[in-house]
């Protein structure tokens, strides 16, 4: 129940608050959603050849920080680069925004050309561990694969 109350809630608060979503977020890459996405705001779809498309209400990214800065970050992963906006409203932790690190960032679409951009809602540095870096795009394929 508490999750579902959580998901009905604003983030942030203010004229710029996100929706939360309802449902957990789908990992992809970059290149997935320049190729495969559409829809629009609230609406975004992930076709699949011979498949139903994917909802996706939030994503589950991965990538190095290459520019960060005025809440927004450039990331890079194993298929291209992404951008994310809206970090001044992600709650803070250990700081992750700085070019080189390793981060996982969850979000809502804002656009996917011409490339993906993302309304961060939270954000973790995964640097201590490089096993992240590494199994990112076999865990992205594993779960494409296993999603019917």
């Amino acid at each position: 129940m508490a999750a579902a109350a959580g998901a009905d809630s604003f983030s942030g608060g203010g004229s710029g608050a996100v929706r939360l979503p309802s449902s957990p977020p789908i990992k992809v890459l970059a290149e997935q959603l320049r190729r495969h996405a559409e829809g629009g705001p609230g609406a975004w779809r992930l076709c699949r050849a011979g498949r139903a498309p994917l909802e996706l209400a939030a994503v589950w990214m991965q990538g190095t920080v290459v520019q960060a800065g005025g809440g927004t970050a450039r990331l890079r992963d194993p298929s291209g680069a992404f951008s994310v906006c809206g970090l001044e409203r992600v709650p803070r932790g250990r700081p992750c925004v700085t070019p080189g690190k390793y981060v996982m960032v969850m979000g809502v679409i804002q656009a996917y050309s011409p490339e993906p951009c993302l309304q961060a809602v939270k954000m973790t540095d995964l640097s201590d561990n490089p096993v992240h870096e590494s199994m990112w795009a076999l865990e992205v394929e594993d779960l494409h694969r296993n999603i019917p």
